[in-house]
């Protein structure tokens, strides 16, 4: 064999392992930066708890009703004699979320409120909730201070999804102008190119002039 072609055939080995070698590093650096975007993205669209189970902490009470924790539960009441709407709100504002919790109705007329704004006065916030009630209207979606009923639910339709005296797990997707309820699992209400608020509070509703008792746990968001 001439020199020359020893000298080709001892070095294409060395060249095939830098390859192989640089093609590796670079595979694994793609892996790392998938990695991190992964997780930087999950991180952000995880649930969140918005109810520790033992306080009101991340909350505050707007005047009107009673608001407490009992065994990991909040409990909330009012007197017929009382005409102001007690909301427990959230401390933050959101914008782009799913929401999903769980309520027991045992009197009177509640609500799940999003993206709403205070305002003082016998109502205290304006803007969407997502109906609770024993028995009428649950899952449809009425704006407060503004166009009443946008979805309201016919009362054949909400005997399929409504469990009167039980735990009922209510969900508010609110993502850009779109807005999707369910409960229990079934779709109850939906809105597209939304015109009301994009972003606000959330709050739970006592309503005025009711004696209410209403509960709520496992209180848990999603944010985009």
């Amino acid at each position: 064999m001439p020199l020359s072609s020893l000298i080709l055939y001892q070095r294409m080995p060395i060249q095939t392992n830098m390859n192989l070698r640089f093609r590796n590093s670079f595979f694994f650096i793609i892996l790392v930066i998938t990695g991190l975007s992964i997780n930087s993205c999950s991180s952000i669209e995880e649930w969140q708890s918005l109810f520790d189970g033992k306080t009101l902490k991340g909350w505050h009470a707007l005047p009107g009703g009673n608001w407490k924790v009992e065994n990991g539960i909040i409990v909330g009441t009012n007197d017929k004699s009382d005409p102001r709407h007690g909301l427990l709100v959230t401390d933050s504002i959101y914008k782009d979320f799913e929401l999903r919790i769980k309520f027991l109705v045992i009197k009177g007329n509640s609500g799940l409120y999003f993206r709403v704004k205070e305002v003082g006065g016998a109502y205290g916030v304006e803007g969407l909730q997502a109906e609770i009630h024993p028995t009428e209207g649950v899952g449809g979606l009425y704006e407060t201070g503004g166009r009443g009923w946008v979805v309201e639910p016919d009362s054949s339709d909400v005997k399929k999804w409504n469990k009167p005296g039980e735990w009922n797990t209510m969900s508010v997707s609110a993502i850009g102008r779109s807005v999707v309820v369910h409960v229990n699992g079934y779709k109850t209400a939906e809105i597209r190119n939304d015109p009301g608020r994009t972003d606000g509070r959330i709050a739970l509703q006592l309503h005025g002039d009711q004696d209410m008792l209403v509960s709520f746990k496992d209180i848990e968001i999603k944010i985009y």
